[in-house]
């Protein structure tokens, strides 16, 4: 039987799944929700980190982005992998199914005085290889569905870099934006205390997402630590480093990318002092990449935001370009020192490396038969589309996919948990050594799988992190 029919034989559905439904704002408190939210927020209480609450996760776990059938997103990949390992049917009924999934109602006193109760969700797809980690986010369209499937979507990144983590991933249906910094911490507080038996350094170690932060982490961190009546600074990543947070840890994503580009130069033969590289994205992740891989001599001719593209075909002084944009409001707009291109003109550019670092589905059909570069490395999630995958992949270019490339935050997760447990901390030059240790040991496993099996380093990826996991559920054998 192939391995790819298996989940119709078994019976298995992967419908949409509906939450509960949430109570409507009551129209009479919206004109005192626009009130409070015109306050001050985090100007108001001093924060001795100085962190903003309402700032994006520097860290974003990378998943399957089919918005319609996330889990099924995640199958589909899931299945090629298993029929080219063969999976003995058991173990690919096991391995697709989350072994626990935690629902909670959040009862949280507004700021104006009305209870509403959130829903929340916390699903723990395996621990076969250790405890689960994975990150929690804050949206109005999260589903149980989406986080089943990110959930087993970390399961094989963690194991893909050799990290001794199952994969968990948690999510909160809510609009941040909507909500006080006050409202923001009671929300969180009361979910990690209904979690509180699901959380911990040896069970599920949380971690920022969509929406949540080191502000967010640090409730985690103190709501779980007052419930066990000691510090346990290592039940969460992601935390300040005044908290027991990692060095390194913000340009861990955007350091990975390097690292495993430099890797496929030089499986290519390529110097990185003779090649020129276009970062669709100037946000923590492409702006990092950028300056690193200027840093290794590659020429970077040409960055982008969401005001456009710009290049400079002798190539951009890339720490001129960091400095206008912290000078300009977080924008590349108005740069002077180059010409400029929209996004489509820059993904298509004569370049050896193309960094896609910006969001999902950028790399169409039509942008991919026209791409030129011989290298590309996904720092963002699902940049490039299925049947753009297809034409990449008949052209001979080295895809990177975003599992691998853009390991680099979870690994440095992972050297935040250990530091933890050993209450000893690293410097920054030890973090970033190990890290580009394991990225080019990760990138190096990767190429071989997919050279073994013909396949793509995207399946290669997948057939890497699957295989793992299934010979150590076999080692352990299935408890009765």
């Amino acid at each position: 039987m192939r391995n790819h029919n298996l989940r119709q034989s078994f019976g298995l559905t992967c419908d949409r799944a509906l939450p509960f439904d949430i109570l409507d704002e009551n129209p009479d408190l919206i004109s005192q929700r626009s009130s409070f939210s015109s306050l001050p927020r985090l100007k108001s209480v001093p924060m001795p980190f100085k962190l903003d609450v309402y700032d994006r996760s520097v860290y974003r776990e990378p998943a399957p982005i089919e918005r319609d059938s996330p889990f099924q997103s995640m199958m589909e990949r899931f299945d090629v992998a298993a029929e080219i390992l063969e999976l003995n049917p058991g173990f690919y009924d096991y391995l697709c199914r989350p072994a626990r999934v935690h629902m909670t109602s959040i009862p949280v006193e507004m700021d104006s005085g009305r209870v509403k109760v959130f829903e929340g969700y916390r699903v723990i797809h395996n621990n076969v290889l250790g405890p689960s980690k994975g990150g929690i986010r804050y949206a109005p369209d999260v589903t149980l569905n989406e986080v089943k499937a990110l959930a087993a979507w970390m399961t094989w990144k963690c194991s893909l870099v050799d990290l001794p983590f199952g994969g968990a991933k948690g999510g909160i249906i809510c609009d941040p934006n909507e909500l006080s910094r006050d409202e923001l911490e009671r929300l969180t507080r009361r979910y990690t205390a209904d979690l509180f038996d699901v959380f911990g350094p040896d069970k599920d170690i949380p971690a920022p997402d969509m929406n949540t932060n080191e502000q967010i982490m640090a409730w985690v961190l103190d709501t779980y630590s007052m419930h066990a009546r000691r510090t346990e600074n290592a039940v969460v990543t992601g935390k300040p480093v005044g908290l027991g947070g990692s060095k390194g840890r913000r340009q861990a994503t955007g350091r990975g990318v390097m690292t495993v580009t430099l890797a496929a130069m030089d499986r290519l033969g390529l110097s990185p002092g003779e090649c020129t590289v276009a970062v669709q994205g100037f946000g923590n992740v492409g702006s990092t990449a950028a300056e690193l891989l200027s840093e290794q001599g590659c020429t970077v001719v040409a960055v982008s935001d969401v005001t456009g593209g710009y290049y400079n075909e002798n190539g951009l002084d890339i720490q001129e370009v960091q400095a206008y944009t912290e000078q300009n409001g977080g924008t590349l707009s108005g740069y002077e020192n180059a010409t400029t291109i929209t996004n489509e003109e820059l993904l298509t550019l004569d370049v050896d490396v193309l960094v896609p670092a910006a969001k999902e589905d950028q790399i169409d059909q039509d942008i991919a038969e026209n791409m030129q570069a011989r290298i590309v490395a996904e720092g963002a999630n699902g940049p490039t589309r299925p049947e753009a995958d297809k034409v990449l992949e008949e052209k001979e270019v080295l895809v990177i996919p975003d599992i691998l490339a853009n390991a680099g935050g979870v690994t440095v997760s992972y050297f935040e948990w250990v530091q933890n447990r050993q209450g000893y901390f690293w410097t920054e030059d030890r973090v970033n050594r190990r890290l580009d240790r394991m990225m080019q040991k990760a990138f190096d496993k990767v190429y071989e799988t997919a050279d073994k099996h013909d396949v793509s380093l995207r399946i290669g990826a997948y057939v890497m992190g699957v295989r793992r996991v299934a010979e150590a559920l076999r080692m352990r054998g299935i408890y009765a």
